[in-house]
């Protein structure tokens, strides 16, 4: 049962919500509600002895041609905005939506009708999914997806899956509705939450790797990590001790310094760790936040025009996240390329087993360097452009709708990357016969072992990759 109230809801809530195909229990506020109720009446009475932005105006550069606050204008710019392009957003992706905006409305301050949150409600609560497009929004308000799922629930747009019993749209709904960014913080949420369980299962791929290559523990030793204590390194450094079972002093590895992929582990992993809180620690802010344009303020008793549509938030602590990644990313291709050489594991190149000349997982490189590129292209920061649109007026944009499209590219990428290196770590493992009886990194062993070919022969190794993509949350838990 997840709570929406306006104030409570979890990155978690969205993940789930995104993954539940079917009804989904929701426990609506009643207070909230109420809140939200009070909000509308001020709204409407507001309207009669104030101007009120896309109420009793225009939008956008139409922001001064006054008009009649009616149900007429608000159609118009549903309408009008629900424009949205190519594919279809995915289901998952307009689950979270719907919830998001849900409990957005549940804040209290955006003047809608109860109607129209009693028909959201309804929707997300069915599992009801409207046809949404995945084109139509630049960091500035998610004005086309919000339009079309505002217009199915009055049934002038279809369902993908189920429906509603349609509602009217009261004057003033339209943009109170629209001024959202919810499609593109479930897009965010959902990729930060991917990219969290990525870089927690990274930690038992890499501590594989040290045990296939005979690492030196020096590297994540308490004293070295003390000297500069970056809470992100730190956080790293000691999940690989416990991983390996460092709470003693440990016996030394085979080399004196380890390549970057094992000794700087701790160092490049810690900003990706740091990245990925800051950006959770921001989407919880935003799924919870009253961010309508203008805000319908009950205790002031009043409305105020703002800009809390704009996401730079989002965007920047995205962008950032991307790009960490990408750093980690690398020391994983990085750490591959060592466990096919002989001089790292002391086994033959490429962890061949058959005739000479075999190739073994030779093709795992040019897999994981080719996933390494599309990741690296995904980490470019979206937040260096801007778009100046609606004659003028609007002449900012974050682009936190595309830098949430680059983290779900990077999570794609990212995956592919850590399951190449864990199939090469479990077969160096599997020929050397390493003792991992006391270390707490050998349940990523078995599990990884459990769902990986075991044959040694030249092979295709697509299935490989595959099951070890599948078994990274198994890992991310251990």
């Amino acid at each position: 049962m997840i709570r929406v109230d306006g104030r409570t809801l979890r990155c978690a809530d969205v993940v789930a919500a995104a993954r539940t195909e079917g009804p989904l229990g929701i426990d609506v506020s009643i207070a909230a509600l109420r809140a939200a109720e009070n909000a509308w009446k001020l709204a409407e009475e507001l309207s009669t002895r104030r101007i009120v932005y896309g109420r009793t105006t225009g939008v956008g550069a139409n922001k001064d041609d006054t008009v009649e606050s009616s149900v007429e204008h608000g159609l118009r710019l549903l309408r009008s905005h629900a424009g949205g392009s190519g594919d279809a957003m995915p289901p998952g992706q307009v689950r979270a939506m719907l919830l998001i905006r849900l409990n957005q409305l549940l804040s209290g301050r955006s003047g809608i009708s109860p109607e129209l949150i009693g028909a959201l409600a309804e929707a997300v609560r069915t599992g009801a999914l409207p046809l949404v497009h995945r084109l139509g929004a630049i960091g500035t308000g998610d004005l086309a997806p919000l339009a079309e799922a505002a217009l199915a629930l009055t049934g002038e747009r279809p369902w993908v899956t189920g429906h509603v019993p349609p509602v009217p749209v009261r004057a003033g709904d339209a943009l109170a509705f629209m001024s959202s960014n919810a499609a593109t913080l479930a897009e965010a949420t959902l990729a930060a939450m991917r990219l969290d369980t990525l870089t927690r299962a990274s930690h038992a791929v890499a501590a594989l790797t040290y045990v296939a290559l005979d690492g030196n523990p020096e590297a994540y030793a308490t004293p070295v990590h003390e000297a500069r204590p970056h809470a992100g390194q730190v956080a790293c450094a000691a999940e690989m001790r416990r991983l390996l079972g460092m709470h003693q002093t440990p016996k030394p590895g085979r080399r004196i310094q380890d390549p970057f992929g094992l000794r700087a582990f701790p160092q490049v992993q810690g900003p990706a760790l740091d990245a990925i809180h800051y950006l959770r620690d921001v989407l919880a802010v935003e799924i919870n936040a009253s961010t309508e344009n203008p805000m319908i303020s009950t205790v002031h008793n009043d409305a105020y025009h703002h800009a809390h549509f704009h996401t730079a938030y989002v965007s920047t602590a995205l962008d950032q996240a991307r790009a960490t990644v990408h750093q980690v990313a690398e020391l994983s291709v990085a750490r591959l390329g060592d466990l096919v050489e002989p001089e790292f594991t002391g086994l033959r190149p490429f962890l061949a087993a058959g005739p000479p000349g075999s190739s073994g997982v030779m093709i795992l490189e040019y897999v994981a360097h080719d996933a390494l590129t599309e990741l690296r292209q995904a980490a470019l920061p979206a937040t260096l452009g801007t778009a100046v649109v609606s004659r003028g007026i609007e002449d900012h944009a974050s682009f936190s709708t595309q830098a949430a499209r680059a983290a779900t590219a990077a999570c794609s990428a990212y995956q592919q990357v850590l399951a190449c290196e864990l199939v090469a770590a479990v077969r160096a493992l599997r020929m050397r016969e390493a003792d991992l009886v006391e270390l707490p990194v050998r349940d990523a062993f078995e599990a990884a072992s459990a769902v990986l070919d075991p044959s040694l022969d030249d092979r295709p190794l697509t299935g490989d990759i595959a099951a070890a993509v599948g078994v990274l949350e198994q890992l991310a838990r251990i």
